[in-house]
C-alpha cells in the first residue's frame, strides 16, 4: 500500500506536503525537492494563466486555486479494494434514498430514527414519490475520504447534494502531467476521461421517453459569485453543456425551456449545481432567486429529469454516518465495506451522554450547516464555550452529530498534523456505479479540510494501472453517444449580454492603453517647457483625454502660488490604470472584462484566460511597487509630485497590458465559433470602439490651433487610433486635420476608420436574431452610417468660425455620437432584456437554515 496521506514533510516554500514512494518508478527517475519547487512555480504560472479560481471574492481579486504538483499515489491493488467499496456505498445510498422518498420501510423498521429524515431540510415532500428514469436515484456522489490510523481508508462526509470538485480535479491532472512530464511519462496512470464519459452517458439513460433519441441537457448553475464557478464552468464544457442559471429557464405548460435569444428551446436533463430547496421558489423555497418557478412541476410531469434529483441532500446528513453499517446489512445484505469515522448522532439519549462526556476530543458538528451553526472543534473550546456549546446541544440534540478526529496519529491538539481528504467520485452507469480513476486531494493547516479553510492546498490523484489493453478508440466509445445537441442550443440573453460587454470592455482597455501611452509620450516630452507647442499640445490632451487624471479633475492649467510658472498640472495618469475605482481607468475596465469572461467560460476558449490572467497580474504588480515606493517615501501619485517621475515606469506597464489584450482579441478573432455569441462580442467591441474614437475627435479637433500645436495633437490622435503608421506612409508632408478625418472616418481598408467598425457593426448585428422591436436600433445605425457618408472632411475640417471653432464638424461629431449612444441602448433593450422571474411571496417566517452553499463548495 502507498501511503500519500501521512508522512509529512516541508516544502521550499514553507509549506508542507506528503512524499510519495517513487520506487515503482526507474532508479534516478523520482523528482528532486528542486525538480518540485520548480513545478510548484510552474503550477502557480498554469492555474493563474488558466484562470482557476476559487472562494469569495478577495482583496484585490486574488482567489487563486492552489495546487501541490506533487500527487497522491495509490497503487493497483489497494484502487481495486477502495473502488469495489465506493461502488458497494454509492449502491447503498442509492437504495435509501429509493427508499426515503418511496415506501419508507427503513423509517417503519426503525432501522433509521424518523426525525434524522423527518426534521432534515433536505427532505424535500414536494418530491415525494417522484422517481428517475433509469434506474438509479443517486446518480452522481462524492466520498471525502481520510486515512485512518492504521492506512486505512475512511469517510468522514457523504456528498450527494449538487457534489462539486470533479472539474477540479480534471484540471490538477492537466496542470500536473505538464509540470512533472518526466515523471508522469514513464508511469502507466489511469485515466480520469472515462468518468466523465460515464457521466456524459448517465445523463442520456435518465432523460425522460419524451427527449427521444437526442436529449438536450444543460448544467444549472447559481451563478459567477459562487465558490466553486470555475469548477461548474470547466464541467460543463467538457460535457458539452450549456452553463445556465435559473432566470435563463422557464416552465411552460408543464415544460422546461431555455431562453434563446431566438426563441425557446426545450430541455430534457437538467445537471444542477443549485440547491434543491433552492431551485423552485414556488414549490420549495419561497422567494429563491436562484431556480426556476415551476421546476417541480415539469418533474411531476415527467417532462425533465434533475440529476442529481431534488431530496437528495438529506443523504449528506452527517447523522447516517453512524447507521450505514446497519442499513448496508438490512437493504444489500452485505457488510459495509468502507468504514466511517465513529459518529454519534445526538438525537439519541445514549450517544448524547457520550458526546457530551467527550466534548473536550470531539469534532462538533451541525446537521446542517448555516449562518449560526458551523463545525467546531472541541479540544479548541474554552471552557466557559464548551458549557455554552453543551446548552445548545442538550436544547437541540437532534441538531448535531459527534465525530472522532480521523488520521494517523490524530490526537485532539492545536499543533497536530494537517488534515488531508481525497474526495472520490462516482457515477450511475451500465447498471452499476463507474468510479473516478483519481479524485481530488485537500490538504490544510488543520485538522479539518473544509470550504473556507484559509491556504488549502490540492492534489492530483495518482491511481498506478497496468498498461491498457484496449486500443484508446474503445476507451472512448460512449463519446459520441452521450447527451448530444440536435443543433446546438441558442444562447441565453444573459450569456448573450455578458459577451457583448465583454468585447465593449476589452475595446475600452485597449483604448485606455493607447491613449495612456500617447499622452505619456507627450509629458515627458513637453512636461519641462509648458509653453511650447509641445506644451500647449499637453495641455489640451490632458484634459481632453485624461480628464479624471487630473488630480481635482478640475482645470488643466494652474499658477503655482510661489512662482510665476504656468503649466499643466502634475497628473495622475497611474490611477488612470491602475485603480479600480477610476472612472473610466484600465483596470476597471480590465476587471469588468475579466467578470464578464468567468460568466460565459463555457463559450469562450480556454485560451483566454491566460492572457486576462497576465493582465491582472501587471496591474496587481505595478500597484505593489508603487505601494513599496510610497511607503519608502517617494510618492507617486499624490502631490506634491515631482513632474519627472510622473510616468516613471508607466510605459512599459501599459506596453505588456496591450500586449495581453491583443491577445484577447486574436483569440477571439481566431479561436473562436462565428455562431451568435461571437457576432454579439464583435459587435460589442465595434460600438465601443466607434463611440470612443467620435469622442476623441470631438474632443480634440473641433478648436483650431496655431499649425505646429495642431500637428502634435492630430499625431498624438493617430497614435491612440492606430494609424499614424498608415498615415505617414500616406502623406509625406506634416498632418493635415482633412487627411486625418478621412483617414478615421471614411477610409474602409482602415480597420480603425468609423465606416470599417459600423460595416462590421452592420454585419454582426444582420447574424444576431432580432424580433421586429430591433427596427428602431437599425434605424439609429443606419442614421450614423448617412452621417458619415455626408461628412465632407475637406469641408469640415477647413471650415473654422471667427470663434476658431470647426462648428459643422461639431455638429457632426455631435449627431453621430448621440446616435450612436442610443443604438446602443436599443442593442440592450432589444437583446438582452430578460423576462423577470415569476416568484411566490417570500417567506415571511424565514429559514432555519440560512443560505444556500454556493453550488456545492468543497
Amino acid at each position: 500500500m502507498t501511503d500519500l496521506l501521512s508522512s509529512p514533510r516541508p516544502l521550499g516554500d514553507g509549506t508542507i506536503a506528503h512524499r510519495p514512494d517513487w520506487t515503482w518508478l526507474p532508479p534516478g527517475a523520482a523528482p528532486t525537492d528542486a525538480d518540485l519547487t520548480r513545478a510548484a512555480r510552474q503550477a502557480e504560472q498554469l492555474l493563474a494563466g488558466h484562470g482557476v479560481t476559487y472562494g469569495a471574492e478577495a482583496v484585490d481579486g486574488d482567489r487563486h486555486w492552489r495546487l501541490d504538483p506533487l500527487p497522491v499515489v495509490v497503487d493497483e491493488p489497494e484502487w481495486a479494494r477502495l473502488e469495489a467499496a465506493l461502488v458497494q456505498r454509492a449502491e447503498l445510498l442509492d437504495a435509501v434514498l429509493h427508499d426515503l422518498y418511496g415506501a419508507r420501510r427503513l423509517l417503519d423498521d426503525r432501522l433509521l430514527p424518523p426525525s434524522t429524515v423527518l426534521a432534515h431540510p433536505g427532505f424535500l415532500r414536494a418530491v415525494d414519490g417522484l422517481r428517475l428514469p433509469g434506474g438509479r436515484e443517486l446518480v452522481l456522489t462524492a466520498t471525502d475520504l481520510v486515512r485512518d490510523a492504521s492506512g486505512g481508508w475512511c469517510v468522514v462526509a457523504d456528498r450527494t447534494q449538487a457534489p462539486s470538485g470533479a472539474g477540479y480535479a480534471m484540471e490538477d491532472r492537466r496542470v500536473t502531467a505538464q509540470v512533472l512530464a518526466p515523471v508522469y511519462r514513464q508511469a502507466s496512470i489511469a485515466r480520469l476521461g472515462p468518468f466523465f464519459h460515464a457521466l456524459r452517458k448517465a445523463l442520456r439513460e435518465v432523460a425522460p421517453p419524451t427527449a427521444g433519441d437526442d436529449p438536450r441537457a444543460v448544467l444549472l448553475s447559481p451563478g459567477p459569485a459562487s465558490e466553486t464557478a470555475f469548477d461548474q464552468a470547466y464541467l460543463a464544457s467538457m460535457l458539452g453543456l450549456p452553463l445556465v442559471e435559473g432566470s435563463d429557464l422557464v416552465v411552460r405548460a408543464g415544460r422546461l425551456y431555455l431562453q434563446g435569444i431566438d426563441g425557446l428551446e426545450p430541455v430534457d436533463v437538467v445537471l444542477r449545481r443549485v440547491d434543491g430547496e433552492w431551485c423552485d421558489p414556488l414549490d420549495l423555497r419561497a422567494g429563491s432567486r436562484l431556480g426556476v418557478p415551476g421546476l417541480v412541476h415539469a418533474v411531476r410531469q415527467g417532462a425533465v429529469s434533475v440529476v442529481n434529483p431534488l431530496g437528495t441532500s438529506v443523504l449528506e446528513n452527517p447523522a447516517l454516518l453512524g447507521y450505514l453499517p446497519r442499513l448496508a446489512r438490512a437493504v444489500l445484505d452485505q457488510d459495509l465495506t468502507l468504514p466511517s469515522a465513529p459518529t454519534w448522532w445526538c438525537g439519541e439519549e445514549r450517544a448524547l451522554r457520550h458526546v457530551l462526556a467527550r466534548l473536550d476530543r470531539l469534532v462538533l458538528k451541525p446537521v446542517v450547516h448555516g449562518s449560526s451553526t458551523t463545525t467546531l472543534l472541541g479540544w479548541r473550546l474554552t471552557t466557559a464555550e464548551r458549557e455554552q456549546l453543551a446548552a445548545r446541544i442538550t436544547a437541540e440534540p437532534w441538531r448535531w452529530v459527534g465525530q472522532e478526529l480521523v488520521g494517523p496519529g490524530a490526537e485532539p491538539a492545536d499543533d497536530g498534523p494537517r488534515a488531508a481528504v481525497m474526495r472520490a467520485f462516482a457515477v450511475a452507469h451500465a447498471g452499476s456505479y463507474t468510479v473516478m480513476s483519481g479524485g481530488l486531494a485537500r490538504v490544510a493547516d488543520d485538522h479539518v479540510v473544509s470550504s473556507s479553510a484559509v491556504g488549502a492546498l490540492a492534489k492530483d490523484v495518482w491511481v498506478l494501472a497496468s498498461p491498457p489493453t484496449a486500443p484508446v478508440s474503445a476507451l472512448r466509445e460512449d463519446v459520441d453517444a452521450g447527451v448530444g445537441r440536435a443543433g446546438a442550443y441558442g444562447i441565453s440573453p444573459r450569456a448573450a449580454e455578458n459577451l457583448y460587454w465583454m468585447g465593449r470592455y476589452a475595446e475600452r482597455a485597449e483604448d485606455g492603453v493607447r491613449v495612456l501611452r500617447a499622452v505619456a509620450d507627450r509629458w515627458d516630452d513637453y512636461h519641462r517647457t509648458p509653453d511650447s507647442a509641445g506644451g500647449q499640445a499637453l495641455a489640451v490632451l490632458l484634459e481632453a483625454l485624461t480628464p479624471a487624471a487630473l488630480p481635482d479633475g478640475g482645470e488643466p492649467v494652474s499658477i503655482h502660488p510661489d512662482t510665476e510658472h504656468i503649466g499643466p498640472r502634475v497628473p495622475a495618469l497611474r490611477d488612470l490604470l491602475l485603480d479600480q475605482r477610476t472612472a473610466g481607468s484600465v483596470a476597471r475596465a480590465v476587471r469588468r472584462l475579466a467578470a464578464a469572461a468567468a460568466t460565459v467560460r463555457d463559450q469562450l476558449s480556454t485560451d483566454m484566460f491566460g492572457p486576462l490572467a497576465r493582465i491582472e497580474r501587471t496591474l496587481r504588480d505595478e500597484r505593489a511597487r508603487v505601494r513599496v515606493r510610497q511607503q519608502a517615501g517617494d510618492v507617486l501619485d499624490v502631490g506634491p509630485v515631482p513632474p519627472g517621475s510622473v510616468t516613471a515606469g508607466l510605459r512599459p506597464t501599459l506596453d505588456r497590458v496591450l500586449e495581453s489584450l491583443l491577445a484577447v482579441s486574436g483569440i477571439a478573432a481566431e479561436g473562436l465559433t462565428r455562431d451568435v455569441g461571437w457576432h454579439l462580442l464583435d459587435a460589442g467591441r465595434r460600438l465601443e470602439r466607434a463611440q470612443r474614437l467620435v469622442a476623441v475627435l470631438r474632443a480634440t479637433l473641433v478648436e483650431h490651433r496655431p499649425a505646429d500645436v495642431e500637428d502634435l495633437l492630430l499625431e498624438s490622435v493617430l497614435l491612440a487610433s492606430e494609424s499614424a503608421i498608415t498615415y505617414r506612409r500616406r502623406h509625406q508632408s506634416r498632418t493635415d486635420v482633412a487627411r486625418v478625418l478621412d483617414l478615421l472616418v471614411h477610409d474602409r481598408t482602415n480597420p480603425r476608420s468609423l465606416a470599417f467598425t459600423l460595416d462590421r457593426l452592420h454585419a454582426d448585428l444582420e447574424s444576431v436574431p432580432a424580433p421586429r422591436s430591433a427596427a428602431q436600433r437599425d434605424h439609429l445605425l443606419q442614421g450614423v452610417a448617412e452621417l458619415v457618408a455626408e461628412l465632407d472632411t475637406v469641408v469640415v475640417g477647413n471650415e473654422v468660425s471667427d470663434d476658431g471653432r470647426r462648428v459643422r464638424l461639431v455638429d457632426a461629431l455631435e449627431s453621430i455620437l448621440w446616435r450612436l449612444r442610443e443604438a446602443s441602448d436599443e442593442i440592450e433593450r432589444v437583446h438582452f432584456v430578460r423576462p423577470t422571474p415569476s416568484r411566490a411571496l417570500d417567506d415571511l417566517w424565514g429559514s432555519t437554515y440560512g443560505e444556500p452553499s454556493e453550488g456545492g463548495a468543497l
